[in-house]
């Protein structure tokens, strides 16, 4: 797409292109510790860690690595939560050349299994708690050295003490592992690693991460991002938010092994020499709250749910949100409703934006400070190009209020899947007119006249509907978050004998509520056509996410048909 409508609607500091330093992250991560020493760069549990303390962790940590036999291009995997040794981890490995395969801490054995396997991981970083899991799979997979973690290491001495008293010894979580060959504690690898590594020379294309994703189709596959990529997106996200040097402060409750987190919370906080305030568990909402009061976060990236969550709170006045300024929602469509509601109880501003893993992730988001438009996921970002094509052939360009599929390009788009050729001929597919090829992104979207962009759905979760009409869940799901009586909504395509798909929604209410599947429907009725109104409604006390809190329609539908077959 040679014309950029959007640009006129650019705030004044966001150019249409950026100078980026060629340099990699762990570099300006020594950087931020030689400018701001003193400064505070994590907060964990009131525990704190200045830039000089992460510092020299990572180089220990980097130093140790290299002592196991960890070379540049080997993959390391962090099989952790949000805890210090994560990001210390993350950019040792990246430090010495070494590949980041970041792991979901909570995957069964057969999932870890099978990424540990396809990575070639040989070192795993893994926690106390989730140690038996690795030593169950271990075995089976290449791995040669684990090290253990231990949440207590960076508590406040009072709590280590309770943690050691409640957690290990009164409820089991105690690990042993003296008797297991080339497993080692993280604080001990720490303590005696040499205080610098040998220099390695880091080249801008080399592989950083292998971000593990679904992807646009098929087995959970690894998104090679380089070092460019990262660097890349996190400079993006700086110039679109226009944050002050070493005043800001992000509240990083989405998990850190996410693309997400990792952009806007981990490597932006390190360019931007922010406080990162770590949250282990999202879900435990009263930790959210009081970490907000006590350490006043300006940033919160989140995802719909937290927002959901957060909004809903019985006792939120207890709590003083009023730090925060600005939130960019991922990961998953942001009602309306939720968005306005959030922004009415904190006074911040929420803006939607979109990403997906084999872009680093980050490639839309509306103006934090201009023209927020609702509903849409904002503007390309700079040095990103877009364009919506045709979703039967993928070739045919299309212009204004068409639907189609989303395509991007740009500096933060991956280099392709790790051992998968056929998958990234698949996904990144060339411009006939030369240039970078572009990313298939599966998701359906629409510009218009001034290059907003809105998603209107997943490609694969269209609902092939009644006499042929195409209907989007996400419309649905919108108009039920309206619902003065529903907290949240999924809606999915049903099979239905020789007559394609009806939709069925899944509804979690509002505490309190009670409300009749007619009733839902009747809503339904009053707003959508006929073609477009769920047949069935089921309410649940929640519903499946992911880790980061996107509702799995996917398991939701899985059910259903499991019922039919049975």
């Amino acid at each position: 797409m040679t014309e950029k409508p959007w640009l006129k609607f650019y705030e004044p500091h966001v150019p249409e292109h950026i100078d980026y330093p060629r340099t990699t992250m762990p570099a300006v991560l020594e950087e931020m510790a030689r400018k701001y020493p003193d400064h505070t760069a994590l907060i964990f549990k009131d525990t704190k860690l200045t830039f000089r303390a992460y510092n020299e962790a990572v180089d220990r940590f980097a130093a140790a690595l290299q002592g196991l036999g960890v070379k540049k291009g080997d993959r390391v995997a962090v099989h952790l939560p949000n805890v210090p040794q994560f990001p210390i981890a993350y950019y040792a490995i990246l430090r010495i050349g070494g590949i980041v395969v970041p792991c979901n801490p909570v995957y069964t054995a057969r999932e870890l299994r099978y990424q540990l396997k396809d990575s070639g991981a040989e070192v795993c970083v893994t926690l106390s708690l989730m140690y038996p899991l690795i030593k169950q799979i271990r075995a089976d997979t290449d791995l040669r050295h684990v090290i253990v973690a231990q949440v207590k290491t960076y508590l406040p001495p009072l709590l280590r003490v309770l943690f050691t008293l409640l957690k290990e010894k009164k409820e089991g979580h105690r690990v042993d592992i003296s008797g297991d060959a080339n497993t080692y504690w993280f604080s001990d690898v720490l303590a005696q690693a040499p205080a610098k590594p040998q220099p390695v020379e880091v080249d801008w294309n080399d592989i950083a991460v292998l971000m593990y994703t679904g992807g646009t189709t098929g087995v959970s596959k690894g998104a090679q991002l380089t070092h460019k990529n990262i660097l890349v997106n996190a400079y993006q996200c700086k110039v679109w938010l226009n944050p002050e040097e070493a005043t800001e402060v992000s509240l990083t409750a989405l998990p850190l092994y996410h693309s997400y987190a990792m952009t806007t919370c981990m490597n932006l906080s390190t360019l931007t020499a922010a406080t990162m305030v770590l949250i282990p568990n999202p879900r435990d909402l009263e930790d959210v709250l009081k970490n907000i009061t006590r350490h006043r976060p300006t940033q919160y990236p989140g995802v719909p749910a937290m927002y959901v969550a957060i909004n809903n709170y019985p006792h939120l006045n207890k709590y003083d949100l009023s730090s925060i300024k600005a939130c960019i929602s991922g990961a998953a469509a942001l009602p309306v409703e939720v968005q306005q509601r959030f922004q009415e109880i904190t006074g911040a501003r929420l803006v939607e934006g979109y990403g997906l893993s084999e872009a680093s992730p980050v490639t839309h988001a509306n103006p934090i400070f201009g023209e927020n438009r609702v509903g849409t996921i904002g503007l390309p970002w700079p040095d990103t190009e877009v364009k919506i094509v045709d979703v039967d052939t993928g070739e045919k360009v299309l212009g204004v209020g068409e639907l189609g599929e989303l395509c991007v390009r740009g500096p933060q788009v991956m280099s392709g899947y790790w051992n998968r050729p056929e998958e990234t001929a698949n996904a990144l597919r060339p411009d006939p007119a030369g240039g970078d090829p572009w990313l298939y992104t599966g998701d359906i979207a629409v510009m218009d006249e001034d290059g907003y962009f809105q998603i209107r759905d997943r490609k694969k979760d269209m609902i092939l509907g009644a006499g042929g009409f195409n209907v989007y869940p996400r419309e649905i799901e919108d108009l039920l978050y309206e619902h003065p009586k529903v907290m949240e909504a999924a809606a999915v395509g049903i099979p239905v004998e020789g007559k394609g798909e009806r939709p069925k929604v899944f509804v979690v209410l509002k505490p309190g509520e009670t409300a009749t599947e007619e009733e839902i429907i009747e809503f339904c009725k009053q707003n959508l056509a006929a073609y477009k109104v769920p047949r069935w409604v089921e309410f649940r006390s929640e519903l499946p996410k992911t880790a980061v809190g996107k509702i799995l329609r996917r398991v939701l539908l899985e059910e259903e048909l499991q019922k039919q077959a049975g």
